[in-house]
């Protein structure tokens, strides 16, 4: 080799460069064979994990246990309901009826409970209160009483029944008190839990001025 010129091995070097070249090149095509995509080919895999967790499914709200029902016909086709308290349901002004109207959870039942109070249209004095449980797609009476005035309300899932006493000379305006009831369901009906009695003041509104 120490014979070589300087122009041969310049032509030498070319040589050796060519064939690394081509080495290399047969290397990326026979990695291109084996079906080999570089980086390319952890791309999707990634992607598909990342969707695939977001993908995950969204909770679905249970839905509401509420069905509203026509309350007026409910009572007017409620045969515990006394025929005096059906002829008193009636308008007060145009199609509006004086009946109050609760849902909610009394019985423990899948549907939510209602209750209806039938009210006066002058002075709306209660004059009944029921309870309607669903049973078997319908609402049946559970509870009523028709002693006016009254007038029952859900608390806390139970049913509180109010009822207003008078005595005697007393305005219609001004009760000397109240009593309130408070029923739980127990054994498929309600059972009394608390009774109250609540006495109104006389003295309020008075026109005496105080003593100095």
């Amino acid at each position: 080799m120490r014979g070589l010129t300087d122009s041969g091995r310049g032509t030498l070097q070319a040589a050796f460069t060519a064939v690394a070249v081509l080495a290399a090149l047969a290397l990326f095509v026979s990695a291109c064979a084996t079906g080999g995509t570089g980086a390319r080919d952890e791309g999707p895999a990634h992607t598909d994990s990342v969707m695939g967790a977001a993908a995950s499914p969204t909770p679905t709200p249970s839905p509401s246990k509420t069905t509203h029902v026509d309350a007026v016909k409910l009572v007017k086709d409620d045969p515990m309901v006394s025929a005096e308290v059906k002829r008193g349901l009636k308008p007060c002004v145009a199609d509006e009826y004086p009946i109050d109207v609760s849902y909610g959870e009394l019985t423990g039942g899948y549907s939510d409970d209602i209750v209806v109070n039938v009210l006066t249209c002058g002075d709306a004095v209660g004059v009944g209160s029921y309870v309607y449980r669903e049973q078997g797609g319908r609402y049946e009476n559970v509870f009523r009483t028709e002693e006016p005035p009254v007038y029952a309300e859900i608390d806390r899932g139970d049913l509180v029944v109010t009822k207003q006493v008078y005595e005697k000379d007393d305005p219609m305006s001004s009760p000397s008190g109240e009593i309130v009831t408070t029923y739980i369901w127990a054994s498929g009906r309600f059972v009394k839990r608390y009774n109250t009695r609540n006495d109104y003041s006389n003295a309020v509104g008075g026109d005496e001025s105080p003593s100095s």
